[in-house]
């Protein structure tokens, strides 16, 4: 059986937790807020072709991202 975890958390305590668990095998699904998404993903330098920081590319490494309004509804 495949754990799996839903990381509403963001910037280092809760991402570093859950990086470590998918690390571990755990599917691992990041929830990130419409619009800017997770700030982290503009920290940097340094940056890839994408624009995404190193830091956010390594702390968010083995997950799955998806957005939601958690304030919506029909999210």
């Amino acid at each position: 059986m495949k754990l799996k975890v839903l990381d509403l958390s963001r910037v280092l305590a809760g991402p570093v937790c859950s990086m470590i668990l998918g690390d571990l095998g755990a599917e691992v699904i990041k929830v990130e807020r419409p619009g800017d998404g997770d700030e982290t993903r503009g920290w940097g330098p340094p940056f890839d072709a994408n624009g995404q920081s190193a830091y956010f590319l390594a702390i968010n490494r083995n997950k799955k991202s998806v957005v939601l309004d958690l304030a919506d509804p029909q999210d």
